[in-house]
């Protein structure tokens, strides 16, 4: 099971040793190449062999990611990622996301929220997502509200291909 962390500069992460993949996120967009080459000298040290970044194609095959996280509404990006010879995620809301990321031939899916919706129970969340699985061939990492190991276990039993968290890997008081 991909066990995928999103690294949010507000966290503080014990180490990246616990993930398979990696990917830096910076919301406010500040200074995103210089705190990204940290990031991911960081990764490379660590040993992570999966390193992402998050929306910035062009900027992930300038410093050597091995790929990107594109945001659903990044769809047109794709094919050109995919000519700079980066893996391909894709966050994805709904099936006919789904089956968009299926025609574009990404990589894998980023398949959320699974958790963490107020209005939709937790079994609604898991019931949905293995729907998604059994229906979709492609890799889907469940994303949303998992930051136990109980809950990566659900995950688990559902037949994803993975679980991406910010919160699963960050320091316990």
């Amino acid at each position: 099971m991909i066990k995928y962390l999103i690294v949010d500069p507000e966290h503080h992460y014990e180490n990246f040793q616990k993930a398979d993949f990696v990917c830096y996120r910076n919301n406010d967009k500040q200074n995103f190449e210089e705190k990204a080459k940290i990031f991911m000298t960081q990764a490379k040290n660590e040993g992570i062999e999966n390193i992402f970044l998050s929306e910035h194609y062009l900027l992930a095959a300038k410093l050597g990611a091995d790929g990107v996280h594109l945001l659903s509404h990044q769809y047109i990006f794709v094919p050109e990622a995919q000519r700079r010879g980066l893996k391909v995620l894709i966050s994805c809301r709904t099936e006919a996301e789904i089956e968009e990321a299926i025609r574009k031939k990404v990589d894998y899916v980023v398949y959320s929220p699974v958790l963490s919706l107020p209005e939709r129970s937790e079994s609604e969340g898991l019931e949905d997502l293995t729907k998604m699985v059994s229906r979709y061939r492609i890799s889907i990492i469940a994303s949303g509200g998992i930051i136990t190991p109980e809950q990566v276990e659900k995950v688990r039993k559902t037949g994803a291909s993975g679980f991406a968290s910010v919160r699963f890997f960050t320091k316990k008081s």
